[in-house]
């Protein structure tokens, strides 16, 4: 059905009950999403899941539609983007600046950047989603999804109700499992991890090690970025661990044992090398960007002229934007709040900064208006050709933190006195991450519009849902970071170490990048060690996409790689290669073996969410009790011994019956 031919056709689409439980699938992955984006640099996208319990839960309702299922699954893919927000908002602890995440402020960059990305999108999708080939790969699938289990064409009404009741079954039990075991590991019955260091070339020699995370979650994430992102990842972990914490420890031993040699040179030295592999291959893939870029401008540009011209009531109903007037009005009437942001920040950090406010709040302003654009424009590309989730949302980050920061350079850097540092540092990452807010937003909306183009969904309906989703995850965001932050804290706060904090990688990054700009106080030299590393790797990478039909090595993945820590990596790999192994399975032997491996990314989703969720209820018990293990049942001997085989021992067998089950449930689902 052509989008012309059902045009005037009434459906139901904004609804109540659709919105709630939008907004109630939105709490649960926006936790997850927060939680693991901290702890692995990682987010996963929110649709296809989000769309699986929508049409199982809508299904038991009268009149239900595709498009409310789309309506659920677009307000929940909102806001579980806009927890990207966590790889800027951190920041502000990791300088000192912040003790605590203030809700009302924190809510205000999340809400307000978050519905300028939405209104910045909006005149884009003529150009970038309906007069455009870009493949939306995410926006593609979630479609399929919403259609088979609408029963659409070639799929009977048996076997749409089968789908969706497989699909929520694959993640309901991922959901289950991640989650007791995670409980199981809170008690120390189970090791959460397998800990390892070692010398390298005798006693003078450097030192190293891995730590090894019992995670479904993260097991889940690698099911889900595919094989070449986890073995891009696995070679990053190798150049950190197996030649940077090695080589930097044995130039500069410090006191203390070898597992304290080795984490301080992986922070102190390691990440800084990770961090120019990061930004060299984040410039890198925008640079590729840039002529298409300006193309989809120019066609935006001409499409907002000729809705423009009145006959926008003449268009169907699928090609109904919220209009022009209204997005322009709502845009301006979020720069006021952000303008009296950026005074009470300015008016509030001392050191001189207050008597630049008028300035300050002008030149932040314009700052916001044209580089929300721009990265509206750049993310919802990027989104368009690689997905939401491939898109490289760190590069942007970096891109905004470097050029606001030299502006304050340029500008007030030599009019405040050298104590205003920190203060301008801590600007920088104010501006930043409302800006980021609306990149993170864009990077997703333009995927939903293509979902939404591809059901006969109305986008002014779309697009306000993609306000409200915004406002869901705006409210959930800050207390879920500040209960985080109490709990476990951020590798690299000021502060005592604390054993589990959590490695908040981007956010260490764009802060470190902040500082070094306006302080001065970066080893360039790691930073080009890295940006070296990143340029073999790009040669690399194009080399194997010209010659081979699918390897790759991302960048931007080996950068991760050097940049976390083992704990978040080897795990990712490990699922990566479980995921690429199930996926050939079921291309040899499932009856239909593309929704066996749907069902495959159900069940890891599901592992994301499951752990995610008790990870927020376990740091809120860390948060309350003070103590480290609060549910703990046995004491460190056992801890450190025998729970690491109990522990691994039942991970692996969880992890390959789940598999299996998942595989005969695709096969069941297929035979009716």
């Amino acid at each position: 059905m052509s989008p012309s031919s059902s045009g005037t056709k009434p459906q139901t689409e904004l609804t109540i009950r659709g919105l709630i439980i939008g907004i109630a699938i939105t709490l649960v992955f926006t936790a997850a999403n927060v939680f693991f984006g901290l702890k692995a640099g990682l987010t996963f996208a929110t649709s296809i899941p989000a769309a699986v319990i929508s049409m199982a839960v809508l299904r038991y309702f009268k009149g239900a539609t595709m498009q409310e299922n789309n309506i659920v699954q677009t307000v929940a893919s909102a806001a579980g983007t806009l927890s990207s927000i966590i790889f800027v908002l951190p920041g502000l602890i990791l300088i000192g600046w912040w003790t605590g995440f203030n809700y009302w402020t924190s809510f205000a960059i999340c809400a307000l950047g978050g519905i300028l990305g939405v209104m910045y999108s909006i005149p884009l999708r003529r150009a970038l989603v309906t007069n455009s080939d870009l493949p939306y790969p995410e926006g593609v699938a979630c479609a399929e999804v919403l259609k088979v289990g609408a029963g659409g064409e070639g799929v009977g009404e048996a076997a749409a109700v089968e789908s969706n009741r497989a699909g929520l079954l694959a993640v309901l039990w991922g959901s289950i499992v991640s989650g007791v075991f995670a409980v199981v590991v809170a008690t120390r019955v189970f090791a959460g991890d397998v800990v390892h260091y070692f010398r390298v070339g005798g006693d003078k020699g450097g030192v190293t090690g891995f730590d090894f995370f019992l995670s479904f979650a993260l097991f889940g994430i690698g099911h889900l970025v595919g094989l070449w992102v986890g073995i891009a990842m696995l070679v990053g972990a190798l150049i950190g661990w197996g030649w940077g914490v090695p080589h930097f420890s044995a130039l500069a031993p410090v006191a203390g044992s070898i597992a304290d040699l080795a984490n301080a040179t992986w922070s102190h030295k390691v990440r800084f090398v990770g961090a120019g592999t990061i930004g060299v291959a984040a410039i890198w893939t925008l640079a590729k960007l840039v002529r298409p870029v300006i193309g989809g401008l120019a066609s935006a540009m001409a499409a907002s002229r000729q809705r423009g011209a009145g006959n926008a009531a003449l268009l169907p109903r699928t090609e109904q934007d919220i209009p022009i007037g209204q997005v322009t009005l709502i845009s301006l009437a979020s720069l006021v709040p952000i303008g009296w942001l950026i005074a009470n920040f300015a008016g509030t950090a001392g050191h001189g900064l207050g008597g630049y406010m008028l300035a300050l709040v002008a030149g932040g302003l314009i700052f916001v208006v044209l580089m929300s654009f721009f990265v509206s424009a750049v993310c919802g590309y990027m989104a368009g050709l690689i997905g939401s989730s491939n898109s490289p949302l760190s590069g942007i980050g970096i891109i905004v933190v470097i050029c606001a920061a030299l502006l304050l350079v340029a500008g007030l850097r030599a009019l405040l006195p050298a104590s205003s540092e920190n203060a301008l540092v801590a600007f920088a990452l104010f501006i930043t991450s409302i800006v980021f807010a609306a990149a993170a937003i864009a990077n997703n909306n333009l995927q939903d519009l293509k979902t939404g183009q591809l059901v006969d969904a109305t986008p002014a309906r779309q697009q306000w849902a993609l306000v409200i989703g915004v406002l869901a995850g705006a409210a959930i965001i800050p207390p879920i970071l500040d209960l985080l932050n109490h709990a476990y804290g951020f590798v690299g706060a000021p502060g005592p170490v604390r054993p589990n904090a959590l490695p908040a990688p981007q956010a260490g990054l764009i802060s470190a990048l902040a500082q070094g700009v306006i302080k001065n106080n970066i080893d360039w030299s790691l930073i080009g060690i890295g940006a070296a590393i990143g340029a073999v790797m790009i040669v690399i990478d194009e080399v194997l996409r010209r010659k081979t039909r699918f390897a790759h090595l991302s960048p931007l993945a080996v950068g991760l790689g050097i940049y976390l820590p083992t704990q978040s990596t080897l795990m990712v790999v490990v699922g990566a290669v479980a995921g690429w192994w199930f996926d050939r399975r079921a291309d040899r032997a499932a009856k239909n073996p593309e929704a066996t491996k749907q069902l495959g990314v159900l069940l890891a989703s599901g592992m994301i969410v499951g752990e995610g969720l008790l990870g927020v209820v376990i740091a809120a018990f860390v948060a309350f009790t003070g103590k480290d293990y609060p549910l703990a049942l046995v004491g460190d001997a056992f801890a450190g011994g025998p729970a690491r085989w109990i522990g691994g021992a039942a991970f692996a067998l969880l992890m390959a019956l789940l598999y299996r089950w998942v595989a005969r449930l695709g096969h069941a689902a297929a035979d009716v």
